[in-house]
């Protein structure tokens, strides 16, 4: 009552009703602090027990600690004693079991090597061998043991190996006796006389009371396969078996194998017989060398061996199999190409007949695995016969390439005479319009009566698309026939032989572009006339290349654009090579021409009587060059080049004269008739240079068409009118640059001339004065 009075006294703000809550308040506090006293009794007692608890376990922990001391004073010292003593034990056990593992393989070798000197005094191999490689592996575990210093196995090693050489040396001896080559002493060991008087004796056969003894085949061959020596011996006897058999055998047709057969050998030899051809039949060798191991498998290969280090069933081998693995590589190899190589047909017409050589192949395959020489999956052979297409492809085109080279590196002078209606073993042209099927009829066919009708009147001669006439190498027509021949036959075969000649077609022309120039480069830069051959040639190609694919366009579509189709795209390579070459042919003649006007003392003061002579030499020595070459080219080059090349070099003669004449300064009387007459020389003499046939009538129409093929005739000419003309003669041949003057010379050149000829006066400065 006190403090709610204290509490108005205080606040006199407060109302009934906040007093009224107050008091509530104040209860619940005395409600809460009565639980909490009744919780309190109730937990003092638990947490005297805990502490109980907490007593108790400091106790415990105490005694673990007296415990644990006690146990790193006194037992662990115990324990660490035990430890050291027991591993002290332990070693000291493994120790003697090495020992006594060492003894044990010691006592094994001791063993084995008594059992091995006891089998070898018997001539028991197989045993002796077997005891050999039970003491390498004991005296091998005796070696693997490292850590200790004996000198033992030092000494067991050393004789280990003397009792292995000891064995091996007696196995050889009596691999020798099996198996004896009686060999010539000539070291030509591949020639024939060589091979016919080798001899190999097969001591395996076995005689009628064989003394027990004698080691049998068998014995000596497994104890050298566990040795490890097998693989030695037969190396060697394989290598002198295909050196003195079977090669030779390949080598020689004239070769046949002789067995005899006698108690106690078997003896292989050979002899020789003449024969009708000498040529390679794979049927014969596949005979006589299946032949040949046919009596080996008999006496010798036919023996199954235990290959070392396996077991099971398929450890057996037999020395069949060991001697095919050493030898058939090169066995094969040399059957390929010594014999196969040489069977494969040339020609499309006997690649039916080589079936009879593929069934021999697979028979002979077949005997050699029945024979267990050869492995399954060993079919070298076979591969090779069945693939006759490829081969034969292949076989004739080096054939056709060494051909075609034989034509290009022979000589060119050679030569045939080509003309339009020359006849040529070529094949009959396709019919116009018949698409791919030939014309039954030939090239001539196409042609009536000369000519051909064009849908009007007009018409062309039969030799329009024909080469002119000229002469050619016989090489190189033979090489086109070659072609042709090729493309033909090309037409019978199967689809890859086509193909592969087609394009072996397209590398003879090659060849050629590459091989002629490189083969013929001195003579064709020496000798104008087989500068000229050698251009007809080209062109002479290129003209048949032209056609060549049409002719053939029967072929399929297919091989056609495989080999590019036609030959049209090699033309311009034949004609530049024809071109070049004559070209190079005509810089040369040319700088002879110009060479030789040299010496003619540039034409000036031809007064002088020494340079009238050197003059009147240098002119006599072109025209001797040009008739030289004329007579060279003649019947050689078609008329119209040759008249045009005859024609270019008196034109450069020609050309030089009035150019060095033209540029006198001063010309006498005396001296501009003494020109004259050289000029003469040349208008006279030149002509006579044009002989491009044989038959001289012939060629005076070609000497009279002079002006046609040499351009500076007509300047020459007018030239010559100068020297002797007077100045109104040259006026009037002016006729105000009209004239014929005018139309060769220049107005300076003219003018340069009169200065030259005449003398400074009035009439001669009207004359000048013309000339414009």
């Amino acid at each position: 009552g006190s403090l709610v009075a204290a509490v108005l006294q205080h606040s006199g703000q407060l109302d009934k009703e906040h007093l009224g809550a107050h008091v509530g308040r104040l209860s619940l506090r005395e409600e809460v602090w009565s639980l909490m006293n009744n919780k309190y009794s109730e937990f003092l007692p638990s947490v005297q027990n805990r502490e109980d608890l907490v007593a108790e376990v400091d106790g415990l922990c105490m005694d673990i600690d007296l415990l644990k001391a006690a146990i790193e004073n006194e037992v662990q010292q115990d324990l660490n004693v035990a430890v050291t003593e027991f591993t002290e034990l332990k070693q000291q056990l493994e120790r003697d079991s090495v020992v006594l593992s060492v003894l044990k393989k010691l006592q094994e070798f001791d063993t084995a090597m008594k059992e091995l000197s006891a089998a070898l005094l018997e001539e028991k191999y197989m045993p002796a061998a077997q005891r050999l490689e039970k003491a390498r592996s004991s005296l091998r575990n005796v070696e693997s043991h490292r850590g200790f210093e004996l000198k033992i196995p030092k000494a067991l090693r050393k004789e280990l190996t003397v009792q292995e050489q000891n064995i091996i040396y007696q196995l050889g001896k009596e691999w020798q006796k099996l198996i004896v080559w009686k060999l010539p002493h000539s070291k030509g060991s591949s020639s024939l006389e060589a091979v016919v008087l080798s001899e190999l004796h097969l001591h395996t056969v076995p005689a009628p009371g064989e003394d027990a003894a004698v080691p049998p085949v068998t014995a000596v061959l497994q104890a050298l396969a566990v040795l490890g020596e097998l693989h030695y011996k037969l190396k060697d006897f394989g290598q002198l078996l295909m050196e003195y058999i079977l090669k030779p055998l390949i080598s020689y047709p004239s070769l046949e194998p002789v067995t005899e057969e006698q108690p106690d050998v078997f003896i292989l030899r050979f002899r020789s017989q003449e024969l009708a051809l000498d040529e390679f039949s794979p049927i014969k060798v596949f005979d006589q060398i299946k032949l040949i191991f046919e009596v080996l498998h008999k006496y010798l290969l036919n023996v199954p061996l235990e290959q070392p280090g396996k077991g099971g069933k398929d450890s057996k081998v037999t020395l069949a199999e060991l001697l095919g693995e050493l030898i058939w590589e090169e066995l094969s190899d040399c059957l390929i190409h010594s014999c196969l190589v040489h069977s494969v047909p040339s020609s499309s017409s006997q690649l039916e007949q080589y079936k009879e050589v593929i069934e021999s192949t697979k028979e002979f395959e077949k005997a050699l695995k029945e024979m267990q020489f050869l492995k399954q999956d060993k079919t070298a052979l076979l591969k090779y016969a069945c693939n006759v297409n490829f081969h034969f492809a292949n076989k004739k085109c080096q054939d056709l390439i060494k051909a075609a080279r034989k034509l290009m590196t022979s000589e060119i002078h050679n030569t045939v005479k080509i003309t339009p209606d020359s006849s040529v073993a070529l094949p009959e042209l396709p019919s116009p319009g018949s698409g791919d099927h030939p014309k039954t009829q030939g090239p001539s066919s196409l042609l009536d009566s000369g000519t051909v009708n064009l849908g009007s009147e007009s018409s062309l001669s039969q030799s329009t698309l024909s080469l002119p006439t000229c002469r050619i190498s016989s090489s190189v027509q033979q090489l086109v026939e070659l072609a042709y021949s090729t493309m033909e036959e090309a037409k019978t075969s199967t689809k890859f032989c086509c193909l592969q000649l087609c394009n072996c077609v397209r590398d003879i022309f090659y060849v050629f572009c590459e091989v002629v120039p490189r083969y013929h480069r001195e003579n064709l830069q020496k000798l104008p006339q087989l500068a000229a051959i050698h251009y007809n040639n080209c062109m002479y190609i290129a003209h048949h290349l032209l056609t060549l694919g049409h002719q053939f366009r029967d072929l399929s579509s297919s091989v056609l654009s495989d080999c590019s189709g036609t030959f049209v795209d090699v033309v311009p390579d034949f004609k530049k090579l024809g071109m070049e070459c004559f070209l190079a042919q005509m810089q040369v003649q040319k700088r002879g021409v110009l060479d030789r006007l040299w010496s003619a003392r540039n034409f000036s003061n031809m007064d002088d009587d020494e340079n009238y002579c050197a003059a009147n030499k240098s002119i006599k020595q072109v025209l001797h060059q040009l008739k030289g070459l004329g007579t060279v080219w003649q019947d050689v080059l078609p008329v119209h080049m040759y008249c045009k090349a005859m024609g270019t070099l008196l034109n450069t003669a020609l050309a030089e004269i009035v150019t060095r004449i033209a540029a006198l300064e001063d010309i006498s009387a005396e001296g501009a008739d003494r020109l004259y007459s050289l000029c003469k020389i040349m208008v006279d003499e030149g002509p006579q240079v044009f002989t491009p046939l044989l038959e001289e009538d012939k060629n005076k129409k070609y000497q009279e068409e002079v002006p046609v093929y040499v351009q500076k005739w007509m300047t020459f000419r007018e030239l010559m009118i100068i020297l002797r003309a007077n100045l109104q003669e040259i006026v009037d041949r002016w006729a105000d640059g009209k004239g014929p003057l005018a139309e060769q010379f220049s107005a300076s050149e003219v003018k340069s001339l009169i200065r030259a000829l005449f003398q400074n006066t009035e009439r001669r400065a009207a004359a000048l004065a013309r000339i414009k």
